[in-house]
């Protein structure tokens, strides 16, 4: 692992961009990895197609609350159809690290918590690699 991307997760994990809760969140969802301990909630507010806020607050391991701050910062601005097209290799491109098995759930949860949140909302269609 490159010591500039340690550094990144790190500085994420240490430093988390969006933290928080919203007021009054149009979507709201949670989850756990009960191997390791990770939760997360995230909050966002949709106006309009757009992400206009988004808010998340956990704990858990650095991977899973470093890629829970990256993914904040890549869907706030971006429409609802931009933020359903995400997946797991944005993810892994944003962690800029390769991910070991072990770690992978520590990497999706907040992906996972964001697709089931807009799904519940009824602004996107759950698919079974989401489920995981």
């Amino acid at each position: 692992m490159s010591m500039d991307y340690r550094e990144y997760i790190l500085d994420h994990y240490r430093n988390p961009r969006n933290y928080g809760t919203l007021e009054e969140p149009s979507v709201h969802s949670e989850d756990s990895n009960p191997l390791c301990g990770d939760q997360l909630a995230m909050d966002l507010l949709v106006e309009g197609d757009r992400v206009a806020e988004v808010r998340f607050r956990g704990r858990g391991c650095a991977i899973s609350q470093a890629a829970a701050s990256m993914l904040s910062e890549m869907i706030e601005g971006k429409t609802v159809e931009e933020v359903t097209q995400l997946g797991k290799d944005d993810v892994l491109e944003a962690l800029g690290v390769p991910i070991s098995p072990a770690r992978t759930k520590c990497a999706f949860l907040s992906l996972r918590v964001l697709h089931r949140g807009l799904a519940m909302a009824g602004l996107e269609t759950p698919t079974e690699s989401e489920e995981e």
